[in-house]
């Protein structure tokens, strides 16, 4: 039977999602074979912790463990930092030098962003899975390793071997056994805990009280996206801690920390059909601008006609009409329909596109006209600002 607080514990790993539970349970049955791990997850997720404790939870605890940053070393020394050289191999090679898959023999590899190794040593990678052989840069000698490897990405392998720019065959060898570890928008529950933690340990460092959250800001912080996941939630609660003099922190306080995210569901990019979402994404957040505007309006109108301010009553072009929208839902990828409220007046009468124009060009003298700047508080790719500046012919 796993303990699987225990493990949590050891590593440092907050959180009770059932799916991060499953990852962490799947790292200790696998952790006893000298089978391939392939991890996958978004950047900030913790992806780094699970290859320790397949290591520790393994025959191999006590040989080498080594992390290497397989997009942080350039395309040019990459082989040799992985398989060694000998001397006088290329320029600057003064001495026979060991690689990774030498001096990790009876050990552990932990290859993290595996995707940004160049196709070449890609081929070389898959020779060393396959039958433990590898070959010094330089060198015709062949030797061999016993090294089990547990790679990592945050890159959406199939699309990238549509793409050509990784090989199927070598997915196929690094997947033996897939290790998801989730969004930190995807455990929801875990933001609170992950929160205390980070905040308390701020607090015990540079000894100040530690911040805590109104249930308005708990809410805002379980609604956000966190792109970073939680090297994002840790950097945003440090800074918190540190710079406001407040210990309760309020929405409007918290809204100074988060960059500007549409309050939309979850959407999933997927990188074939960006265009496309980017404008989706336009076109809910006008669609609820919309409903802010209208509603607002809707409240002035009924406190006019109930006496409340004395003035003229509304004529009958200005009644407000309900009406219906169908908008995609990202999240479940389902037609939904969402009402919302639409004024009708002869003097103003907004269409979607109407609104649209409005927000974008809001958006680009908000940034002197920086397009990437407005692209970014749009939420939509600059491309497709390009495609709607040029559509409704604006000049800014």
């Amino acid at each position: 039977m796993i303990d699987i607080q225990l493990i949590k514990r050891r590593f440092g790993i907050i959180g009770n999602d059932s799916n991060l539970n499953r990852a962490i349970e799947v790292a200790v049955q696998v952790a006893a074979t000298d089978l391939t791990v392939f991890i996958n997850g978004e950047s900030g997720t913790g992806k780094d912790v699970f290859p320790q404790i397949i290591h520790q939870n393994s025959v191999r605890k006590h040989g080498p463990y080594f992390a290497i940053n397989c997009g942080a070393i350039p395309e040019g020394t990459i082989d040799s930092e992985l398989f060694g050289h000998e001397k006088g191999s290329f320029t600057g090679a003064y001495d026979t030098r060991k690689g990774y898959f030498e001096v990790a023999d009876g050990g552990t590899l932990f290859l993290d962003e595996v995707a940004e190794l160049p196709l070449a040593t890609q081929a070389r990678l898959l020779r060393v899975l396959e039958n433990g052989e590898f070959i010094k840069v330089g060198s015709s000698k062949i030797q061999k390793t016993n090294v089990r490897v547990v790679a990592a990405t945050n890159v959406d392998i199939p699309t990238a071997i549509e793409k050509g720019r990784f090989r199927e065959d070598l997915y196929y060898r690094l997947n033996t056994v897939p290790i998801h570890i989730p969004a930190l928008r995807e455990r929801k529950d875990d933001i609170k805990l992950l929160f205390r933690k980070f905040a308390s340990d701020v607090a015990e460092k540079y000894r100040i009280p530690a911040v805590q959250l109104t249930p308005e800001a708990l809410t805002m912080f379980e609604n956000y996206r966190w792109d970073g996941n939680i090297r994002q939630l840790k950097n945003v609660t440090e800074q918190i801690s540190i710079i406001e003099t407040e210990r309760v922190i309020t929405p409007e306080i918290l809204r100074n920390y988060l960059p500007m995210q549409t309050a939309l569901p979850t959407i999933f990019k997927d990188e074939s059909r960006a265009d496309s979402i980017s404008e989706r994404d336009l076109l809910y957040k006008v669609l609820f601008d919309m409903k802010k505007d209208i509603t607002e309006l809707r409240k002035t109108v009924n406190d006019l006609t109930s006496g409340q301010i004395p003035t003229a009553q509304p004529m009958p072009s200005q009644q407000i009409t309900p009406i219906k929208a169908t908008v995609l839902d990202y999240e479940n990828t389902q037609d939904a329909d969402i009402e919302y409220v639409q004024e009708k007046t002869p003097a103003d009468n907004l269409s979607l596109q109407d609104k649209e124009n409005e927000v974008i060009i809001k958006a680009l003298q908000k940034y002197n006209g920086k397009r990437k700047d407005a692209a970014k508080e749009l939420g939509i790719s600059e491309r497709t600002l390009y495609r709607k500046i040029k559509e409704y012919n604006i000049n800014i």
